[in-house]
């Protein structure tokens, strides 16, 4: 084991109550230093590279990638540059978006696949034939550079996606590797751990044999590929220095973790989220991490000029099937396995999109009492829809609103789905498996569809308020009132206190709330769904709005 601003309603003060809302709250609160920001409340962006948005079409065609595919399983155009192009328009800041997680960039392997569902490509990103280079659909180094500078400038953090487990499928352009890198059988059958672990996840997916501690020498296809392309001589000696520094063996899963943490040392990368962890013994993770975190270290050292705050490296796991319902155990059945002991600061949640169905406050109130206790100090990552999940919470995309509030407003970090926004339809015609989940971003009826341009300031107002206060996502939930529904989060940091109250459900037109526990008579709040500010007077609030969404907070 080695605010967006959106409407100009103006605030109507009454001296007489139509409709009372008492929000009944314990704590008086401060104006707060700079908010800080806080992992456990993030709001990620998830998106497929491929398929978010194409910035260069010189960069389409690599490889002799051209045979026909099944619909959606070749590359679509997606690259780094269009996501740099959409950052610097404000897309995701108007979201209220502080983080983004991509699909894996790295080269893929050249040749295609047919599993049943039509011949595909290594789109997706975890078929990867070479981690020390970007594959050029997606683009270049220096396009990487760009994309992570620019995310910086705008305050949003960059995560990639790290494959330790296994390499691309064997096809005639890409030969396996050799037997003391990887193992070919057998295929994996879920039973109990060893089941899970020491396997194939699917057939022709070589899997890395990580459990080996031997030093290996370098895969022969890798030695030919660099020499050809004048680097062997670099990457070697690269190598030579990190096992020097780190006495670690020359033992394959190493290989990788060096070639990742890479990435973060040349291009100041905020976090990994973890690709097929639970098929991968969970030591590895604790190594990984601890790479990743000197890694992260040395690049702020050499760089402090760039460096965004105090955070640590961030690493999230997808174990699949994991539920926030089991906290730190994961039963494989035959052993139980503490992810969150063993390198990572968030595992994502697929047990969000059956919890939503819940009430608000069944939702809200459990999530923050787990986090509170179980998984205090750590997070869950919760989701509506995704890559490889194919029983979306909303597949039809007929809950819209709901699954905003719900995923947005939700305890733990929210995973935005590329497209959950906008509504990008999760069925397509004649599409077959996940790549139904794959399609290409619907810019067109973002930019020039009146509906969902109004989705999308839904998801704008309610995503900002969450980027603004950290309490939304990692504060402490509190029922006020079951209805109209009303209740409020707190956090606190250091010196830094956010308290925030929330409405949902409530009467459209004028709002009277009990904020005498929270709030010094004076206080300016601003509530961030309207866009209207007003004072506290005498212990209340009055808000005249068109919305029966409250998000009170002090205005900044």
């Amino acid at each position: 084991m080695f605010i967006k601003k959106n409407s100009t309603l103006r605030l109507i003060v009454w001296s007489f109550l139509i409709i009372t809302t008492s929000c009944e709250l314990n704590k008086k609160v401060e104006i707060n230093p700079k908010t800080p920001f806080v992992w456990e409340a993030a709001n990620v962006y998830f998106l497929l590279t491929d398929r978010f948005y194409n910035g260069d079409t010189s960069n389409d065609v690599n490889f002799e990638r051209t045979e026909e595919t099944g619909v959606l399983r070749g590359f679509e155009g997606g690259d780094l540059i269009g996501i740099t192009e959409k950052i610097k328009t404000g897309y995701f800041t108007d979201l209220g978006i502080n983080a983004i997680w991509m699909t894996p960039i790295m080269e893929q392997i050249k040749g295609s696949v047919n599993e049943g569902q039509g011949v595909t490509y290594g789109f997706h990103g975890y078929w990867i034939r070479d981690w020390t280079s970007l594959d050029p659909n997606f683009g270049t180094k220096k396009d990487l550079k760009d994309l992570v500078e620019t995310a910086h400038k705008h305050g949003i953090r960059i995560v990639l996606d790290a494959v330790v487990n296994h390499i691309g499928p064997v096809t005639e352009k890409d030969p396996v590797w050799e037997s003391d890198w990887v193992r070919t059988k057998p295929t994996c059958t879920y039973k109990d751990y060893e089941s899970t672990v020491r396997c194939t996840l699917v057939e022709n997916l070589p899997d890395i044999k990580t459990e080996n501690n031997n030093d290996v020498e370098l895969p022969e296809v890798l030695v030919s590929k660099w020499k050809s392309e004048g680097r062997y001589k670099k990457e070697i000696e690269e190598l030579d220095v990190f096992f020097l520094k780190t006495g670690y063996p020359r033992a394959p899963r190493f290989y990788i973790m060096k070639w990742l943490a890479d990435y973060i040392t040349e291009f100041g990368i905020d976090g990994y989220r973890v690709d097929t962890v639970k098929h991968t013994e969970e030591y590895v993770w604790k190594e990984f991490k601890d790479i990743c975190n000197d890694a992260f270290a040395d690049w702020k050292n050499n760089n402090p000029e760039k460096v965004m705050d105090s955070s640590e490296f961030f690493t999230v796991a997808e174990v699949y099937n994991f539920n926030i319902s089991t906290a730190t155990a994961f039963d494989f059945g035959d052993k139980k396995v503490n992810y969150f002991e063993n390198g990572f600061n968030s595992v994502i949640n697929f047990e969000f999109k059956y919890n939503a169905e819940k009430s608000y406050e069944e939702l809200f109130s459990r999530y923050s009492n787990i986090l509170n206790t179980e998984l205090n100090g750590y997070s869950v990552m919760n989701y509506f829809s995704s890559h490889d999940d194919s029983q979306p919470f909303d597949p039809k995309r007929k809950r819209n609103r709901e699954s905003a509030i719900k995923l947005l407003l939700t305890p733990g970090i929210s995973q935005v789905y590329y497209g959950d926004e906008s509504d990008r339809p999760l069925e397509i015609e004649n599409a077959e498996g996940d790549a139904n989940l794959r399609s290409f971003m619907n810019w067109d009826l973002i930019e020039n569809d009146k509906g969902t341009k109004l989705k999308m300031e839904h998801w704008q107002k309610l995503g900002c308020f969450r980027r603004d206060h950290p309490a939304v996502g990692a504060g402490v939930h509190q029922i006020i009132s079951e209805s109209p529904y009303c209740f409020s989060r707190r956090f606190s940091k250091g010196n830094f206190v956010d308290n925030v109250v929330v409405g949902l459900d409530l009467t459209k037109g004028i709002k009277k709330l009990n904020v005498s526990d929270v709030f010094e008579n004076g206080s300016h709040l601003l509530d961030a769904y309207s866009n209207i500010e007003v004072v506290v007077d005498k212990g209340m609030v009055i808000i005249d709005s068109p919305f029966d969404i409250v998000l009170l907070a002090l205005k900044k």
